[in-house]
């Protein structure tokens, strides 16, 4: 991939599986994978913060605040390092005075994306770390981004994802979580969060309910009031309506209505049972 520069500073670290210095987190859940470690890895409460790369300037506010609030209080952030979430994530962590992990999809001398570099170096200068299972030199690409993800989540004690569409990487995170018995908590509003919601995650909604996840007594989702759109589809569902071209015709409503009340249906049938 383009957009990767080196990264010098700080000596390498490898840990492989059954030496000392290898994550509890992981032996625990029988990984054994190589471990390229850039600064100090963390043993102490930890919460990935993850989300969509193309985030609105809501959702990175959103995660950077979580990010400083739990940093205040002691808790470790892992996330991606990448643009969007990621990043606002590790800097609200620095900014809160606390330490963040950096999981890379590529080896922990490449910084990718190039931007983040001088936050690459922030992180490991301030008692984080930049941990990757991929070989020094080796550049990213795609499906490395989705093992990465499941590394973020075993190296964490739960999972926030703060903004995602359906198709989001950060999703794979949450399943990831899910199979390793983590718990996943979503920020309400966007598709892949509210389909999280609606599968079963936590809500967090504050700094407050983020901190109580890392006590590790989760808040969950109170019963939706659906909006009129929703509404509406549900009445033409009920009506007989099936398929998207149906509850179109039966509503009046544009499909891109539809779609968007949908996760809201889903999410509050789940909220019934």
């Amino acid at each position: 991939m383009a957009n990767c520069i080196p990264l010098v500073s700080a000596q390498l670290q490898v840990f492989e599986p059954g030496v000392e210095g290898y994550p509890q987190r992981l032996a625990a859940l029988g990984l054994s994978r190589t471990l390229h470690v850039r600064g100090a890895l963390c043993a102490g409460r930890t919460i990935a913060i993850v989300g969509a790369r193309a985030a609105t300037g809501i959702g990175m506010q959103r995660a950077h605040a979580i990010a400083k609030h739990l940093a205040e209080q002691g808790v470790h952030v892992v996330s991606g390092g990448a643009l969007g979430i990621d990043g606002a994530a590790h800097r609200g962590a620095l900014a809160g005075g606390g330490t963040t992990t950096v999981v890379l999809g590529s080896g922990v001398d490449i910084a990718y994306p190039s931007r983040h570099a001088q936050l690459f170096e922030e992180v490991v200068v301030r008692g984080g770390a930049l941990v990757s299972q991929f070989p020094m030199g080796m550049t990213p690409r795609a499906s490395t981004f989705t093992q990465r993800n499941t590394l973020i989540s075993a190296l964490a004690d739960a999972v926030i994802v703060v903004e995602a569409d359906l198709k989001s990487g950060s999703l794979s995170t949450a399943q990831a979580a899910r199979r390793q018995g983590r718990v996943v908590a979503a920020w309400p509003g966007s598709p892949g969060c509210t389909r999280l919601l609606a599968t079963g995650a936590a809500i967090v909604e504050a700094a407050e309910d983020a901190l109580a996840l890392a006590a590790g007594t989760p808040r969950k989702p109170e019963l939706a009031v659906l909006d009129e759109a929703a509404t509406a589809v549900r009445d033409a569902i009920a009506a007989g309506a099936n398929g998207i071209d149906a509850i179109v015709r039966h509503t009046g409503l544009p499909v891109r209505a539809v779609l968007r009340a949908l996760p809201q249906l889903e999410l509050s049938s789940a909220r019934m049972q």
